[in-house]
């Protein structure tokens, strides 16, 4: 099968990585993959096209900036010259787009907003008068479907794929030394962007207090800077404490896996996510995990090492974030969360949609809820 994932930006993001996560698998499975974009490649997402090269996936990225008429002709002549038996968009505004190409190529349009896209009313109208041409709505969340449903309507084909975790990437090549070297570092560290939403400021808050009763912790805070205003406030803040030399505010890393195993504590005091790959990537490495108490991570609440607290109280936060220093590193099962259950699921979905030399695949999407009644 040949398979068309279509992103709008390339970068250090939830869909995109999950994009990256999916071309690779669908590869190795022996999968004809291009990842096409509406607009250039950010710099953060260089490490992440060199695996893609790695992995034979084709790349079809503008070298400037589109407006919206270049973004159209830019899709346009991805899926000309590459010609895809399915189309995978990947958030909104991409779907939008790739469903006002004159083509026949089915579209499965997939959900990533950790917020309700279709309270805004012309999403909202776009949507409606281009449901039809997708021939499958995917949420990473429940809650994606369900606004999508209350707000657009129904669908003949609505279903949740959770997202999933490359866990060999993640996983300790040596459970032992990692339990072993618990309470060696005291490093709390923070992975998102920098924006109101991600609460890096609350973070800096609570760090604060736990150095009352840790004063060799430090504290790393990873991160594309989307808020350049945002991230002002929080070196404001770091300089207000005079906290230089205990924190670090750092850009965006590709170096994930190596960042939580030196590290002690995973710290994530959201305001909403949707489905946060960055989470996954946090259980499956078994490090103690502190995140705030919201729906998308309440799958978790049961998982060892996990606290999910109200990381608004600066108190309550500190707290758990020095229980969980001198916490070991947990192992927590992850059925249903990897990248090869997330992958084979889409292509459950591409396999039934596909219709070659136009007679309707028969391919079965056992197990998977699809339609607004199971919702």
């Amino acid at each position: 099968m040949r398979i068309l994932q279509v992103v709008y930006a390339p970068r250090l993001s939830g869909a995109e990585i999950l994009a990256k996560g999916l071309a690779i698998q669908h590869r190795e499975g022996g999968h004809e993959v291009c990842i096409a974009s509406m607009q250039p490649q950010m710099a953060d997402f260089d490490h992440s096209r060199s695996e893609l090269a790695a992995a034979d996936v084709l790349c079809d990225f503008p070298d400037s900036p589109q407006g919206r008429v270049g973004r159209l002709m830019h899709l346009w002549r991805s899926v000309r010259q590459f010609r895809p038996d399915v189309i995978i968009a990947h958030a909104t505004l991409a779907a939008l787009y790739v469903r006002l190409l004159p083509v026949a190529v089915p579209v499965i349009y997939v959900m990533h907003s950790g917020s309700n896209d279709f309270a805004n009313p012309k999403l909202r109208w776009a949507e409606r008068m281009l449901s039809h041409r997708a021939k499958a709505v995917v949420g990473v969340s429940p809650q994606n479907t369900l606004d999508y449903l209350r707000e657009v309507g129904p669908h003949p084909l609505v279903t949740v794929i959770p997202n999933g975790v490359d866990l060999p990437r993640f996983q300790s090549a040596d459970p032992a030394s990692a339990m072993a070297s618990c309470g060696a570092s005291q490093q709390i560290v923070q992975l998102g962007r920098y924006v109101v939403d991600k609460g890096q400021l609350e973070t800096i808050q609570a760090f604060d207090i736990v150095l009352q009763q840790e004063p060799d912790a430090r504290l790393v805070l990873y991160g594309v800077i989307e808020d350049p205003a945002y991230h002002d406030m929080a070196t404001n803040l770091v300089h207000r404490l005079n906290l230089e030399s205990r924190i670090t505010l750092c850009g965006p890393a590709s170096n994930v896996a190596a960042i939580l195993h030196a590290s002690q504590v995973f710290a994530m005091p959201s305001l909403r996510e949707a489905h946060s790959i960055g989470f996954l990537e946090a259980l499956a490495s078994g490090i103690p995990v502190v995140a705030s108490r919201i729906a998308a991570f309440e799958f978790a609440s049961d998982f060892p090492g996990v606290s999910l607290v109200d990381t608004k109280d600066p108190s309550t936060y500190a707290r758990a974030l020095l229980r969980a220093l001198r916490l070991p590193r947990a192992y927590r099962a992850l059925d249903g969360y990897t990248l090869h259950d997330t992958a084979e699921n889409y292509l459950k979905i591409a396999q039934t949609i596909y219709k070659p030399r136009g007679i309707a695949a028969k391919s079965s999407i056992s197990g998977l809820e699809s339609n607004e009644s199971s919702m």
